[in-house]
């Protein structure tokens, strides 16, 4: 009698993979949770300056509308420096000339059909679609115009009929507002950009830095599992990416708008472009951790140059952020990237296949991207990574030279060419052509 049951080593490696996925899930949940926990830590100076910036203009525009607008002003001037401030960083200047577009719109729109169809429920109704609808076709999206027309729409088609001489009042009030917003932004309480920028960096940088490492180990261990698990911890910095270009953003508004913080603008100039980059080196590194993956599955070859090179490219992008905090020349980045393109070069060299070429290729284009980031122009990042790259694959295996020089002719060899001029000679006179070649006249 045969037995069906499943031999015990299926059912425990069943087990065994469920276990192991299970135990995979809880740890990027934690993962997860720690880096949201780091990114709220990191945010508290900013929501700190940010609430300061809120609570002041809020006051100065409410002294300003109550001695100098009269009342009702010190409402309607107060919310319009908070919109200004709240409003997303980087772009405040020109949320501010939205707000204002916004409220001339709302009027214009609000007191011509008020004037047309008069007061009522469902004549507010038809101004506000109408002031909506037009902000949306001038704005193309949602946003403090769309906001602000429509708001300014709703207290015309209310409150004009029961107060006159509303709109003027009310454009003054949004210019007050704003006007104090950007104030408070750049004289009075500006953010520092280079802090800014370096908190919203720095967990690209570290994630980016750890793991390459990780990478580098997994690849000399041949362990297709951790590739994997690198290969998730960067696809989890989408939110950390769209943090860095808000924060980029922000940062060049104050170095441009705030005086007290242009003695920044050199530095901003330059971790802004290494910033900038940043994001290609995280689609650079997904793909090489794909193809390291893919590669450990097919079995290929796996160079000990080639993890090194990933290991260098790694301390390249620690040694960036080190560079970029304190200002300094980034000969240092530089040196890094030469290495990794030129330990690239060497495993290419020794002999990979098709994955383990995608794997140099792609350190190759990363290694451009940071030197781009280090402050070189395309064309000399991509000639330096190619001279560097060609240094160690020559490394590996020279080229062969050819002999330039001639042997000294022998005796035999003067006899085959003076037999040979010969019978040229007779050939041209059978053909009436003297010996040089041209024919006779």
């Amino acid at each position: 009698m045969t037995d069906d049951r499943q031999p015990a080593d299926r059912e425990r490696s069943r087990f065994d993979e469920a276990a192991e996925r299970s135990g995979q899930a809880v740890e990027r949940v934690r993962h997860r949770g720690g880096q949201a926990g780091r990114v709220r830590a990191r945010q508290w100076e900013v929501t700190l300056v940010i609430s300061v910036q809120a609570g002041l203009a809020a006051t100065i525009a409410a002294l300003l509308a109550q001695n100098l607008l009269g009342p009702g002003s010190h409402v309607f001037a107060p919310a319009a420096a908070v919109g200004t401030i709240a409003t997303a960083i980087g772009q405040r200047a020109r949320r501010t000339f939205e707000l204002l577009f916004g409220v001339g719109l709302g009027i214009t729109i609000g007191d011509g059909l008020r004037f047309l169809l008069g007061s009522g429920p469902w004549q507010t109704g038809v101004v506000v679609a109408l002031a909506i609808a037009s902000a949306l076709l001038v704005a193309g999206r949602g946003g403090a115009l769309v906001g602000q027309a429509g708001g300014t729409a709703v207290l015309i088609a209310t409150l004009a009929p029961m107060q006159r001489g509303l709109e003027l009042p009310r454009i003054f009030d949004a210019l007050v507002g704003g006007a104090v917003g950007l104030l408070v932004v750049a004289l009075l309480v500006p953010v520092n950009p280079i802090r800014v920028l370096d908190r919203a960096a720095a967990p690209i940088f570290t994630v980016l830095s750890e793991q390459l490492a990780e990478l580098a180990d997994a690849l000399r261990e041949r362990n297709s599992d951790r590739t994997r698990r690198v290969l998730d911890r960067l696809r989890g910095t989408e939110a950390d990416l769209g943090r860095l270009h808000e924060s980029l953003s922000g940062a060049e508004e104050v170095v441009t708008i705030a005086p007290a913080r242009w003695h920044r603008r050199r530095q901003f100039r330059q971790y802004a472009r290494s910033a900038s980059q940043l994001e290609r080196l995280v689609i650079n590194s997904r793909a090489m951790a794909r193809w390291s993956t893919t590669a450990l599955q097919y079995d290929e070859p796996i160079p000990p140059e080639l993890p090194d090179a990933i290991a260098r490219l790694g301390q390249a992008v620690a040694q960036t952020r080190t560079e970029c905090r304190v200002g300094d020349n980034p000969q240092r980045t530089r040196t890094l990237v030469e290495e990794c393109a030129e330990l690239a070069g060497r495993a290419a060299a020794t002999g990979v296949k098709s994955f383990g070429d995608a794997l140099v290729t792609g350190l190759r284009t990363a290694s451009s991207d940071l030197l781009r980031s280090a402050g070189c122009e395309p064309d000399e990042a991509n000639r330096v990574v190619r001279r560097a790259a060609g240094a160690g694959e020559a490394a590996v295996r020279p080229p062969v030279r050819r002999h330039l020089h001639r042997a000294p002719p022998t005796r035999t060899n003067r006899a085959r060419r003076r037999a040979h001029l010969a019978a040229r000679r007779r050939d041209d006179d059978r053909a009436g052509q003297p010996a040089g070649g041209r024919p006779t006249r």
